[in-house]
């Protein structure tokens, strides 16, 4: 009988060791959390920014003990904005570092390549910088995405503004990849509802610099408003090719689009540019109370001044704690889905709006508002949208 008592100790010591080390990423001491950004490509700055924005976090978390006693470990990997490479980095991160989680992966075409990757290993895609629909459809238990999507974006603010702006003529520009293709398809859908259709349909390829063949073509045509489906350089491409030859039209990005850059780096002739945006911009000039302590400090740890990309890497850091805190000790793929399905989240001192999640629901939240470039700084000028008549019509 004692002998008995001994092996089925033994043998319980050996599930739960084994349990514990079927879950990947988690020790008794760490938890290691992955991501993929662009670090030296196109869009190099918004990836430098998400990853410091996720640093100052798990920083945070640290000196406060981390998470139910575990330390947080955040494993970086640059894709130069390649999908290829993008794969690379997940296989790296996900075979060799066992991370337990893919936190705020950067690109559209990137996290639809290194998904599967992940989703073998049980590891969960959170909170990617990518604003398509693919980020959360079709449904899967390993998917969290939390911002609008630039199909909603588009969707939702093309109809209003073109009626606001009383524009005849609608086209787009757009780059040729499944970023692009979003914005495509949700401003014409958008335009179907108040009985329009794009005049003009450009594109480029990823990478490209010059758009003067683009910008001509819609200018002969006559477009006065075009959607654009541009990131930093792109956008500052497109529109200062215009400015310079005279033409003058409303133009409108979405979220990809929305960041000081785009007016520190293009200058006046950004001035009058629309963007969808889900998370202000935190200029640092007259800011007070925590966004002004988050902000200095912020500035204090990297020498520069924070950005949006900044904050969409500290909330995702943020967010995953919430729910990593609340699964308890015994921190496992399930535990904090089973978590994460019951969360919450109420506006931020950075003006997020309110998101929440549940087992059918892997969308944060669809809701967007609208900012301009007015003397070289982004300007509120909307109050958050949802179910606008576009969206509904849509249903």
């Amino acid at each position: 009988m004692k002998m008995l008592s001994v092996i089925t100790l033994a043998a319980l010591a050996l599930t739960s060791s084994l349990a514990n080390a079927q879950q990947q990423g988690v020790s008794k001491d760490e938890i290691v959390l992955g991501s993929i950004q662009d670090l030296s490509g196109p869009v190099a700055s918004f990836g430098k920014q998400i990853r410091q924005g996720m640093l100052l976090a798990v920083e945070e978390l640290n000196e406060q003990g981390g998470i139910n006693g575990r330390k947080v470990k955040l494993v970086v990997e640059d894709s130069a904005y390649d999908p290829k490479k993008a794969v690379l980095a997940a296989q790296k991160l996900v075979n060799q570092d066992k991370i337990f989680m893919m936190v705020g992966h950067i690109g559209t075409a990137h996290n639809m390549a290194a998904m599967p990757v992940q989703f073998e290993k049980n590891v969960i895609n959170f909170f990617p910088t990518a604003a398509a629909r693919e980020m959360y459809e079709p449904f899967h238990r390993l998917k969290y995405a939390f911002a609008a999507t630039y199909y909603d974006q588009m969707l939702n603010h093309v109809p209003k503004l073109v009626k606001e702006k009383g524009a005849k003529k609608v086209c787009t520009i757009y780059q040729d990849d499944d970023f692009g293709l979003e914005h495509l398809k949700g401003g014409e859908d958008g335009l179907k509802t108040i009985g329009m259709t794009y005049a003009e349909q450009t594109s480029f390829k990823r990478g490209a610099t010059d758009f003067s063949s683009q910008v001509q073509k819609m200018q002969a045509s006559g477009c006065d408003f075009i959607v654009m489906g541009t990131l930093i350089r792109e956008t500052i491409g497109t529109i200062g090719t215009a400015r310079k030859l005279g033409y003058n039209p409303t133009f409108l990005a979405s979220s990809g689009a929305y960041t000081d850059l785009i007016h520190k780096l293009g200058g006046p002739a950004m001035n009058g540019l629309i963007a969808a945006m889900t998370v202000q911009i935190p200029y640092t000039e007259g800011l007070s109370g925590p966004i002004q302590f988050w902000a200095n400090k912020y500035k204090t740890k990297f020498n520069e001044d924070p950005a949006v990309m900044s904050v969409y890497g500290y909330l995702a850091i943020e967010t995953f704690a919430a729910a990593a805190s609340k699964a308890g000790k015994n921190l496992t793929t399930d535990s904090f889905i089973k978590v994460m399905d019951t969360m919450t989240y109420p506006n931020d001192i950075f003006g997020s709006a309110p998101y929440t999640f549940s087992p059918t629901k892997r969308l944060g939240s669809n809701t967007s508002r609208l900012s301009q470039i007015v003397d070289g700084k982004w300007k509120v000028i909307s109050n958050y949208t949802d179910e606008t008549p576009a969206a509904k019509a849509k249903k």
